[in-house]
């Protein structure tokens, strides 16, 4: 269960990162890669919103006794 466990961490951990780059995207505030579709798109700002609430319950569950 502890490999489990640490998989969701680390899972957790980068969906949490990558729903933030999304969110950041979609904000237009970091605009990288330059040609990408998803700047000032705020669909995903959702989507990065919703990705990010998601590993971020990944963590919660891994670190969980």
């Amino acid at each position: 269960m502890g490999f489990v466990k640490g998989l969701a961490t680390i899972v957790g951990i980068a969906a949490v990162l990558m729903g933030l780059l999304w969110i950041l995207q979609g904000l237009d505030v970091v605009r990288w890669p330059a040609s990408s579709f998803m700047l000032g798109e705020r669909v995903w700002t959702r989507n990065g919103a919703i990705l990010a609430v998601v590993g971020a319950l990944l963590i919660w569950a891994g670190r969980r006794r």
